[in-house]
């Protein structure tokens, strides 16, 4: 029984999900499919990219993973599939699989989206899983990509006692999440002192563990579950009432010892 996730900006209130949830089912009729999230941002990728990066790894191996976001922002329109990890990849041509992995895979087919129907993408996702299903070659289904769309994150700037972040998400509770991994605090950091400045809130010099670490309604930072740092309100919504926005700087200051 295939695996297929769904990661898409289609909503929950109209019928997109459910055309191609009966597409791929008329083709594969025992597949299982899971949503990861129909609420991304419309048209955007970074947030799709963020979202599946931090949780595909948990599915079993040889899960399908169809992202469908901003499918159409390329002058070929064209559907990417690839093998990464034991996990199959099925993503729109417009930058996002340089987003969501650390490594382009060594191989990858193109399969263009032909224009005769509005929504015909249904059907080809349909036809990608029952390939994959049936144990075909990813060269049976597509071209080999010898060129595809790339996107660069943008990363902190680092130098011997500080990192300069940027917020590049914001999640359901309104936590916001920067762009400073664990390992890069870790290696800059060697241990001492800091403090995490952003806007004009007062600095924070200490991580937390856990959300209730602080008083409810105060100000605290931790390393999120994807070990990227996140500014949370214990019981409250951050971005809203720190006034912070997607692509906002946080600055980390270390002191020398």
């Amino acid at each position: 029984m295939p695996i297929v996730t769904l990661t898409t900006d289609f909503g929950l209130t109209d019928h997109y999900v459910g055309m191609i949830k009966g597409a791929i089912l008329s083709q594969v009729t025992d597949t299982q499919i899971v949503d990861v999230t129909h609420c991304i941002e419309l048209h955007n990728i970074v947030q799709a990219a963020y979202i599946l990066k931090n949780c595909y790894q948990d599915f079993p191996r040889g899960t399908i993973h169809i992202v469908s976001v901003n499918n159409h922002s390329v002058t070929h329109s064209a559907i990417l599939l690839c093998k990464h990890q034991e996990h199959y990849f099925v993503v729109p041509d417009n930058g996002i699989l340089s987003l969501m992995l650390e490594e382009i895979p060594f191989q990858i087919v193109k399969i263009p989206i032909e224009q005769k129907d509005q929504f015909v993408i249904k059907n080809l996702y349909a036809t990608i899983v029952r390939h994959i299903n049936e144990n075909g070659a990813l060269e049976e289904i597509g071209q080999t990509a010898l060129d595809i769309e790339q996107r660069i994150m943008l990363r902190p700037v680092v130098t011997t006692s500080q990192i300069r972040g940027s917020i590049i998400y914001i999640d359901h509770y309104e936590n916001v999440i920067v762009n400073i991994h664990r390992s890069l605090f870790e290696e800059v950091g060697h241990g001492r002192p800091f403090q995490i400045s952003f806007k004009r809130h007062e600095p924070i010099i200490q991580l937390s563990a856990y959300y209730y670490d602080v008083p409810v309604g105060e100000v605290l930072c931790l390393f999120n579950t994807a070990q990227f740092l996140e500014i949370a309100v214990n019981m409250g919504k951050a971005a809203k009432l720190l006034g912070l926005s997607i692509d906002d700087t946080i600055q980390i200051d270390f002191k020398n010892l």
